[in-house]
């Protein structure tokens, strides 16, 4: 794996606990180290994070969240005082215009000649009243980065689209589980008198559409005597275990909600189960479930899953809908063969294209274009 010589800081809006081994493996690439400067999100946005770092030396940002929706604005006090502290070879900043801090530690960079690099999901397709105004802000504001690194070759799409150079743009496949080690987890292609398991892993919230889910469950042929298992917490649980409790019987229960895992009892999860849902948007479980050779269902959502979900090893759905997402689980279930084939082509996905080794070097190829 290629190095970067120097000492990297990279700001983040917030430090989500699936981001630490990452940017461990990041940090453990620069030679001088690495500085991560990121904030707390707010409350209703229900982000787990951690602070549990190895390597990266971590400073923690005072976030202050401005308005909300469409008008919402991030500005994280101190930063150009922890890159005086810090003193850089290269900066990493999330491109996302509404971070207010970012032209300034931009023009820090620029007056000491050194590079900067914009890291995000791409650039939104305006329409609507105003819409070449705020076009032309998004190209003025990309156009300040030495590079860009996006999640997916929609994002990259996008960029391209507003006039950025390809040499300038890279792909950094969104990953949080790393390459599988050993061999790949051999599932039975027959399960005679045993259920055959639907998992999710996930924050149980409304936009995550469980409640469609339960709906589909209950719609499966009853002669394949599923099982569903919903791993997380949340504001939905209370609703989702009320929905559930018309499913389940005194005798078999049929839908189970084992609350938040990690480690070996997730690891537990994974192994026992033969596929891996995601109704709603969101959801970077959905790698971590092709490491552990599951096919999968995702909604559709932000270009990331195109990338991972593929007709080889999955299907993407429209989200919010019950029929697409019945009708899918009723096709998924339909061949336990092709399932299995499907997991396998999922552990080759991540162990050789999508995994937190191959982001790194994405990000070291970024860097080294523009030193």
């Amino acid at each position: 794996m290629k190095t970067f010589p120097g000492r990297l800081a990279v700001q983040q809006r917030v430090l989500p606990h699936y981001r630490a081994l990452f940017f461990d493996l990041l940090a453990g690439s620069c030679e001088g180290g690495m500085s991560l400067f990121a904030g707390e999100p707010r409350l209703i946005e229900s982000i787990a994070t951690t602070k549990d770092l190895k390597i990266t030396q971590y400073t923690p940002a005072k976030n202050r969240h401005l308005l909300s929706g469409s008008l919402y604005f991030c500005y994280q006090q101190n930063m150009l005082a922890w890159l005086e502290d810090t003193n850089p070879d290269a900066l990493i900043l999330e491109a996302n215009p509404r971070y207010l801090a970012t032209p300034a530690a931009i023009k820090w960079m620029r007056k000491r000649g050194r590079p900067v690099i914009g890291w995000g999901l791409g650039a939104p397709q305006h329409t609507g009243m105003g819409a070449g105004f705020r076009q032309k802000n998004w190209m003025r504001f990309l156009n300040k980065f030495d590079a860009l690194i996006t999640y997916s070759q929609r994002g990259a799409a996008n960029y391209a689209a507003l006039g950025i150079p390809e040499e300038k743009i890279f792909v950094a496949r969104n990953a949080v589980a790393p390459k599988p080690k050993g061999e790949m987890l051999q599932r039975p292609l027959y399960k005679a008198q045993e259920p055959l398991i639907l998992l999710y892993v996930g924050r149980l919230q409304a936009r995550k559409r469980l409640d469609n889910l339960i709906r589909a469950f209950e719609n499966m042929p009853k002669e394949l005597m599923l099982r569903l298992w919903i791993v997380g917490d949340g504001p939905e649980r209370a609703a989702l275990e009320k929905q559930a409790a018309a499913v389940n019987s005194n005798t078999v229960e049929k839908i189970r909600f084992l609350g938040e895992r990690h480690g070996v009892e997730l690891n537990h999860a994974w192994a026992e189960t033969d596929l891996f849902v995601l109704p709603g948007t969101g959801g970077l479980a959905v790698q971590e479930a092709m490491s552990h050779a599951l096919p999968v269902i995702v909604a559709k959502g932000d270009g990331t899953q195109d990338d991972l979900v593929r007709a080889e090893n999955g299907w993407q759905i429209p989200p919010d809908d019950l029929d697409a997402l019945t009708m899918t689980l009723k096709d998924a279930l339909s061949d336990i063969h092709r399932l299995r084939a499907m997991g396998a082509e999922s552990w080759r996905i991540v162990r050789e294209e999508v995994n937190i080794e191959n982001m790194v070097d994405v990000f070291m190829q970024a860097l080294e274009s523009v030193s």
